[in-house]
């Protein structure tokens, strides 16, 4: 795989081209064209695109617009092969046009430098410090993991001159999506989002990645952008400690070989994530099980699954994904869940990006661009309206605003139709708390395909023990079987863990947060001075976006913050109590608002005390606008 955006010229006859177009997402290749053409002609009242979401196929066109927008994308695309009209620049006038069409005059000022910024991607990458650190200056960061937002944090610190290591405690880069290797694994944001801005590609060969396409583009990208050579592979973080008086980290590590030494350096950037801890059970008797037995995110290939009897315990995100997969190898399936998931309707979630699509993402210009531009602002505010408390509505549990109950309904007519063969099977799958409580998985059919299976069964029964040869329910039925797979998730709420952070004063951040994490941005904490997290506490995606976006930004703030103290005459700067305590309030007040916040479902999305430390309550341009830069005022300085 490479990083390529190139654009071949356009030699294929028009046969070809209207073969390709048969293939095509109008509701992006119609403003993409525009902008190739500058002929804002094409930007037909009668042809844009004004739905979204599950079943929103092209955008909600018919089949009447959508023939009437292949005839003017054909010739559109006829002249440019044909020389009739040549490429445009990148007018500002006319992409502002062209995304008040796209947006449907949504996309008010505020909006706007955000789509702009992500429309320019990788040919002018916004992001890039427009600053280098002065030549001379001491200052050195450290960085804890080189996953997805690992590798970005380095590439711009790179790019502003200022030197750093990246600590992993894996063989190669991609965190997540080195460590889990279990059959299905894939990612459930499509591509054209889910990738860094700087680094698109427009031909990427499926629509939702597999994790080993996901793997090869972050080490693509680590070596294209030079910060590899910057990782120290098979290292763990054991401990950080600021010292005041020399205001500086000190981290104490441990190569593969099991010595320990201690680096030392000015700041510190905790890029571990969320989701890097498997989380086991508490189930009486797993100890004593015969069997093989292990977590999806430490999958054990070596174990055949053919023929065997195998249980799998736990029915989230990463489960949905494997289960259709083993059942086929497996003699027999238990599949034991506690809360069944809402699934969207995905149609393509497997699928290859039709050679025609592709063709068009590499032959037209700004395509691959426009095409992102539209999941991006349809996801801006994405599903966010149905996922919010409204006081008027009778909270019954079910639904949480009219809004929320269409979407149930939606969802419900789904999951019925999957189901329509299976009646007894309903009850079991069909959830009953509010969409968006919990995680919500995308789905192309394999769920209900599968757990309809004479050879797999979904028990609901409460696990009651795991024995030496099976699992035993409340109800007392055993159950034998020859291998356990847990589907049981992370600790998504134990930040930074296993590493131990003592700040000012020797304050251990663990007893500081006592288990209800909480940062300023999700990116500082105060008492822990130049000390930063990405992906930290209330980062987190649930209906509006990519959690990579999110990154961009935690990295955006990260440089000012750094730039305040390089360019300044400052060693180190400290979140005040009071900005952070506020902005805290806001953030659970906000979140109480929220299907995740008011359902009392259970879900990783909230912690021990059941607060939620894990979500981001609002759209995607409040968190884009709030990191651009730090405010000063907000800190105290060393």
């Amino acid at each position: 795989m490479v990083l390529s955006q190139v654009i071949e010229p356009i030699v294929e006859s028009d046969e070809a081209i209207r073969k390709a177009l048969e293939s095509a997402f109008l509701p992006a290749l119609v403003p993409a064209l525009a902008h190739a053409t500058g002929d804002l002609s094409l930007l037909r009242e009668d042809l844009r695109a004004t739905a979204v979401g599950p079943g929103a196929e092209q955008g909600g066109l018919n089949a009447i617009q959508q023939a009437a927008a292949r005839e003017l994308a054909f010739d559109a695309i006829r002249r440019l092969r044909d020389g009739v009209l040549a490429p445009v620049s990148d007018d500002e006038t006319i992409i502002r046009a062209i995304i008040d069409y796209m947006s449907g005059g949504n996309a008010t000022e505020d909006y706007l430098p955000m789509l702009l910024e992500e429309l320019k991607g990788a040919e002018h990458d916004e992001k890039v410090p427009h600053w280098q650190m002065p030549k001379g200056t001491q200052f050195f960061v450290a960085i804890a993991g080189a996953g997805m937002s690992g590798i970005l944090a380095g590439i711009r610190l790179k790019q502003a001159g200022i030197p750093f290591v990246i600590i992993e405690k894996n063989a190669d880069v991609g965190g997540t999506w080195f460590e889990n290797t279990y059959p299905g694994a894939r990612v459930d944001v499509t591509n054209a989002f889910y990738s860094y801005s700087f680094a698109q590609k427009n031909d990427w060969p499926k629509y939702f990645s597999p994790q080993d396409l996901l793997l090869e583009y972050f080490q693509n990208v680590a070596e294209k952008y030079g910060v590899r050579d910057a990782i120290r592979f098979s290292t763990e973080v054991l401990s950080a400690e600021f010292a005041e008086d020399r205001a500086t980290w000190s981290l104490r590590i441990r190569g593969a070989d099991g010595v320990e030494e201690t680096i030392e350096a000015q700041a510190f950037i905790c890029a571990t994530g969320q989701l890097n801890r498997p989380n086991m059970p508490n189930i009486e008797g797993m100890e004593t099980f015969a069997g093989p037995s292990f977590h999806s995110a430490q999958w054990d290939h070596s174990i055949d699954l053919k023929g065997r009897r195998v249980a799998v315990i736990g029915t989230g995100a990463s489960a949905a994904q494997f289960v259709p997969l083993i059942a086929t190898d497996a003699a027999h399936l238990d599949v034991y869940q506690r809360t069944p998931a809402w699934f969207l309707p995905v149609p393509t979630y497997h699928d290859d990006i039709p050679e025609g699509l592709r063709w068009l993402f590499t032959h037209v210009p700004h395509y691959a661009q426009w095409y992102r531009l539209w999941i991006f602002w349809n996801t801006t505010d994405g599903l966010l309206a149905m996922a919010t408390v409204n006081d008027a509505w009778p909270q019954d549990g079910r639904a949480i605003s009219a809004e929320n109950d269409f979407l149930r309904a939606m969802l419900t007519g789904f999951m019925q139709a999957q189901f329509a063969d299976r009646p007894d099977l309903i009850p079991k799958v069909l959830p009953q708390y509010p969409p968006a409580a919990k995680r919500m998985l995308l789905d192309n059919g394999a769920w209900a395909s599968t757990l309809k299976r004479d050879d797999v069964e979904l028990i609901t029964d409460k696990i009651a023990r795991i024995t030496s040869s099976g699992v035993t329910t409340e109800g007392g039925a055993e159950r034998p079987v020859d291998v356990i797979i847990y589907g049981t998730g992370f600790r998504a709420s134990q930040f930074v863990a296993p590493m131990e952070v003592r700040g000012r004063g020797g304050v251990s951040l663990a007893a500081q947060w006592q288990g209800d994490a909480r940062a300023y941005m999700g990116v500082v904490v105060p008492n822990f001075p130049n000390f930063f997290m990405m992906y930290g506490p209330n980062t987190n995606i649930v209906v509006n976006g990519s959690i990579i976006f999110f990154s961009e930004c935690e990295m955006q703030y990260i440089l000012g913050c750094l730039k305040l103290l390089v360019t300044g005459e400052r060693r180190a700067l400290d979140c005040r109590q009071d900005v952070h305590d506020a902005y805290n309030v806001r953030i659970d007040e906000a979140n109480r608002k929220r299907a995740w916040g008011a359902s009392s479902v259970n879900s990783w999305y909230k912690n021990e005390f059941g607060r939620v430390s894990q979500n981001w309550p609002f759209n995607l341009v409040e968190f884009w606008k709030l990191t651009r830069e730090p405010n000063p005022d907000d800190f105290t300085y060393i």
